[in-house]
């Protein structure tokens, strides 16, 4: 394979001679760096290979990194025509993180480092090339097998921490929890798995069916060896979180739902017509442009502007890559499909099922959120009087990125609440 700039990735994995060309302030370190990684590589990353790697120093340089079904890695100077994800920062930042003195997440999340690309796959570069002991807070990546299906996860924090598991909404990856990922992890032990038919998770023919998700969670937690740990989800996360604390009472200590999911209790005159939609349509390509795909991304937010460009650029381009694969199209309207089918009432209804769930749990809504209003709030409490149902102001559907300071405190004080037997 050759790039734009001729160099042939499937030759001599050497670095260049230091008198082959000139160099930038930095590109040595960075250089050393890369010239110190195995040449072969192992865990989920090869699950991901054949996968081409873009490392952007800009002035100092530009790296193409090319891992192959074995998990060989081969290096070499110069750009790649279509790398599947282009790691951007400067030499300092890049050096520190791939040397595993720093973490990419926190320097992703500060703007030092930009992705493109598949986000979920730079998150994985991390964790195979930065090999070091690092500190525990660093997020880690990790694949298991649960219900039939490869998870991916992340995992961080001290191992004998408090367990929070957390999940993801629908579209999304386990990166839009990046950053109540990095806030918690300081002192428990985040498990943050890609959910089945997102991400770089497999994505199976399946129902997508809240039970058929349950399932899934308990036999997740079950191959993670989890006896008692915390769920924290946003949107469906929230909504799969919920039916976890109803199959396992006994080993959840408490739900953090951020905008959870509920069934519909209105507009359901359209469920005989949405039965009929067949998400098995959605293998024929869907016309989708970019344009599109960032102003429904921002109109998730009360603030669009709070959020950097950076973070739009990241998470459109992962929405998009999982939308351009006949599967990733197919899991994303199971899922949404069963969000609105889901029955509200009735022996399998989801609001007379709900008074019976055991943990403590925390409801937390936008007051501009456009997706789940916050006014099935009050549902929710007459369902569960004893539970605690917050709405955050100018806040729409993803608080712990539109508002993680206030978000964090409250889901914070709620586990510390919940640990000390509240």
């Amino acid at each position: 394979m050759a790039s734009d700039a001729g160099v042939d990735l499937g030759g001599e994995n050497r670095l260049p001679s230091p008198v082959a060309r000139p160099r930038a302030a930095g590109m040595a370190g960075l250089e050393a760096v890369l010239a110190a990684q195995p040449e072969r590589l192992s865990g989920p990353i090869t699950d991901q290979a054949p996968a081409t790697i873009a490392i952007d120093a800009g002035p100092a340089g530009r790296w193409v990194l090319r891992v192959d079904r074995d998990g060989r890695m081969l290096r070499a100077l110069g750009t790649a025509r279509h790398p599947q994800v282009t790691i951007r920062a400067d030499p300092d930042t890049l050096v520190a993180v791939l040397s595993g003195r720093e973490s990419g997440v926190a320097a992703f999340l500060d703007g030092r480092l930009l992705v493109r690309g598949s986000l979920g796959l730079a998150l994985l570069v991390e964790g195979a090339l930065a090999r070091a002991t690092r500190p525990a807070r660093f997020p880690r990546p990790a694949t298991v097998a649960a219900h039939g299906i490869r998870t991916p996860y992340l995992h961080a924090g001290p191992p004998d921490a408090p367990v929070v598991v957390a999940l993801h909404g629908l579209g999304a990856t386990n990166a839009s929890l990046l950053p109540t990922v990095w806030e918690l992890a300081a002192d428990h032990r985040v498990i943050a798995p890609d959910l089945p038919g997102f991400g770089i998770a497999d994505k199976p023919i399946a129902s997508y069916s809240p039970e058929w998700f349950g399932r899934w969670l308990e036999e997740f937690c079950d191959a993670m060896g989890l006896d008692s740990f915390f769920l924290l989800g946003n949107s469906l996360g929230g909504r799969i979180a919920i039916e976890g604390g109803l199959r396992m009472p006994d080993r959840v200590r408490g739900l953090v739902l951020l905008t959870p999911s509920p069934a519909f209790r209105k507009l359901r005159q359209f469920v005989p017509l949405v039965r009929l939609l067949r998400p098995e349509l959605a293998i024929l390509p869907l016309p989708l442009g970019r344009a599109a795909a960032v102003a429904g991304l921002r109109r998730m937010f009360a603030v669009p502007d709070r959020l950097p460009r950076s973070w739009y650029d990241a998470g459109v381009d992962e929405f998009l890559r999982v939308m351009r694969a006949p599967r990733g199209r197919i899991a994303f309207f199971s899922a949404m499909r069963q969000i609105y089918l889901e029955e509200a009432f009735g022996a399998r209804g989801f609001w007379d099922r709900l008074p019976g769930l055991r943990p403590p749990a925390l409801f937390v809504w936008g007051d501009h959120d456009r997706l789940v209003p916050h006014g099935f709030g009050r549902h929710v409490v007459n369902a569960l009087p004893g539970c605690r149902s917050v709405v955050m102001r100018n806040c729409g559907h993803v608080p712990q990125f539109e508002l993680p300071e206030e978000t964090h405190r409250l889901v914070r004080a709620f586990l510390a609440e919940v640990a000390a037997g509240g």
